[in-house]
Order: structure tokens, then sequence, then C-alpha cells
């Protein structure tokens, strides 16, 4: 995935070099890449179901399901491999060396503050991944509700993009997905009340809170790679060369490190507080388990929030790089271009 995934979005920053087109085109991506996701959903349902009839009946479910999504998929990537093709006038612009490269990256002050707001955010959500399960099923007590839940989340992200698009023409990129990250802490952050509620309302409370999350995840997912885009072109008036797929392999490193530091430390909270599977769990256990579920991404979506009003790379500054670009700056003269 990580193979396919750092090419895909390096072709898509580079796509359109239009501010607000270039959410468009992320903000499709998004959406489409959600709606996929929600048919896995629907795969593991049925796979789900497939097991309780028996093991060779989940076997033969499985190899129903994978080899036309499989199929499917390799024929996509074909017909992209086939019908897109990169700028011209981007090719043999990168330097031939990768450290260099990335050094680069991190001196971009625009990009440095991305990396560390992306890994604060993303330790957040990886939270969200792991303990799903467990909510679902030590918490709410219905753990057939997960998927479910997974995609009261995955509907409201896909099918909220085209809100997002014109609202960011109005307040702004950066504003927007500012509070987008605010909104995903505090929709999470609601679920530590889940063990204080009667238990018949713990299940609407997750799948309200669950939508919420799905709108601003849904902004996130438009804005964020935009965002990225617009900082790419600034490294390339600073240094004269096209670097999207060292950034986005820098940004991906980051978000599958926070999700492996986040998986460590779930189960090593999980074994402290003394849970135990399969068995109704302490008070004390369904606190920690919703610390982690709830807590820890409004800790992480607040502080990433904070730090990223700090990022002054907004409209109008990226009417100032582009000029520079399209007018094809000197590299003396890159410098006099405000951060």
């Amino acid at each position: 995935m990580t193979a396919f995934f750092v090419p895909h979005l390096s072709l898509g920053a580079e796509l359109s070099t239009n501010y607000h087109e270039r959410s468009r085109l992320f903000g499709f991506r998004h959406g489409f890449y959600t709606v996929g996701s929600i048919l896995c959903l629907v795969s593991m349902q049925l796979l789900i179901g497939a097991e309780a009839e028996g093991t060779d009946v989940a076997r033969q479910r499985a190899w129903e399901l994978s080899l036309p999504a499989c199929a499917f998929m390799a024929l996509m990537i074909f017909v992209a491999v086939a019908r897109l093709r990169e700028r011209p006038e981007f090719q043999g612009r990168v330097g031939t060396n990768p450290i260099r490269a990335f050094a680069d990256i991190w001196r971009n002050h625009h990009a440095r503050l991305l990396i560390i707001v992306t890994l604060i955010e993303n330790i957040g959500s990886a939270s969200i991944g792991v303990l799903t399960l467990y909510v679902a099923q030590y918490i709410v007590g219905a753990p057939a509700m997960a998927p479910l839940v997974i995609l009261f989340y995955m509907i409201p992200s896909a099918f909220s993009v085209p809100l997002w698009i014109p609202l960011s023409r109005r307040i702004g990129k950066v504003r927007l997905w500012m509070y987008s990250m605010l909104g995903t802490g505090f929709s999470f952050g609601a679920m530590f009340l889940l063990p204080f509620l009667p238990v018949e309302f713990r299940l609407p409370w997750i799948f309200l809170f669950a939508v919420f999350a799905g709108l601003a995840a849904g902004c996130g997912g438009t804005i964020g790679p935009s965002v990225q885009g617009d900082v790419i072109d600034y490294d390339e008036l600073r240094t004269g060369e096209r670097k999207e797929g060292s950034y986005f392999a820098a940004w991906n490193f980051v978000y599958k490190s926070a999700f492996g530091v986040m998986l460590a430390l779930t189960g090593f909270v999980l074994e402290l507080s003394g849970f135990v599977p399969n068995q109704p769990q302490t008070m004390a256990t369904q606190l920690w388990m919703v610390g982690l579920y709830g807590i820890v991404p409004l800790v992480c979506y607040t502080v990433g929030a904070i730090l990223f009003s700090r990022f002054s790379l907004d409209e109008a500054a990226y009417r100032e790089i582009r000029a520079g670009l399209d007018a094809n700056t000197s590299p003396s003269a890159r410098d006099d271009i405000p951060a």
C-alpha cells in the first residue's frame, strides 16, 4: 500500500497548481477512497456472518470476496497508469541525493510544522482505529454493531466532501482544516462519557458522535493533501526542484509511525488496566479504554489545532509563491518570498 500511496498522492499534488482546484481533486479522491472502504466493511460483515457458520464456510467466503476485489483493484490501477500522465514540465527536476531531499523537507518550516501536526493528529486518530471494536464490545455491549459504528463514521466522511470545498473558498483551507481538527477531537472526547451513561443510551451516543467525527474527518481528507501540495510548491520556489515523492513519503512515514506508537501504547495500557479478553470489564478498565478512545484524540487534535494556527501558508501567501514560480523566479529572489 505504501508503494501505491506515495506515487498516487504525489501525482495528485502535481495534476493541478490551482489553490482551490487542488482541494476539489483531493476531495474526489477522498470520497472514492472512503466509498471503497465502506465496501470493505460490507465484506467484513459478510465474513463475520460466515464465521458463525463454521471455519470452512468463512474460508470459502473469503476466497469468493477477495478474488473479484483483487481483480477489480488490478484493473483500476492498470487504467490509471495507462490513462494518467505526469506533467512534462515537472520531469527531470528532482535531485539524485535522497538525504538532501529529506533535509530540504525539514528545512522547509511549513513542512516541518505540518509534519509535527500530522504526527500528533495521527497518534490521536490511530487510537480510534485500534479501539473501536473494544469499545463496542466491552463498553457499549454490542460487538456486532462495530462495523455499523464505523459505517456511521465513513458515510459522512465520504459524502460531506461537496460541503467542504465551497467552505474552504469562503473561510480558507488552513482555517477550515484547523476547525475540523477541533471538531474531530471534541467528537471523540465525548466518547469518554460512555461508561457513565445508561446502557440503553450508549449505542445512540456512539452513533451520534461517530457521525460528527466523520464529518470532520471528511474535511481533513479533502483539505489536508491539498495543503501539503501547497507546501511542495513552496519548496519548488526555494530549491527549483519538484519533490512530491519525498514529501509524501515523509508524511506517510509519520502516519505509520504514529499508528505503531499508538498500537503499542494501547496494548501496554490495557494490560496494566487489568483487561481480560471476553469477560466483563471493571469500571477502572473501562475508564482506561475510553481514556485512550476519547481523551487521547481530544488532547492530540486540540494540540495539533493550536500548533496549526501558526501555519502561515494561506491563499494570499500561495498567490505570491505561484506568481514567483510562473515568472520563473531566480534563486536569489526566492529568499524574498514571504513565509
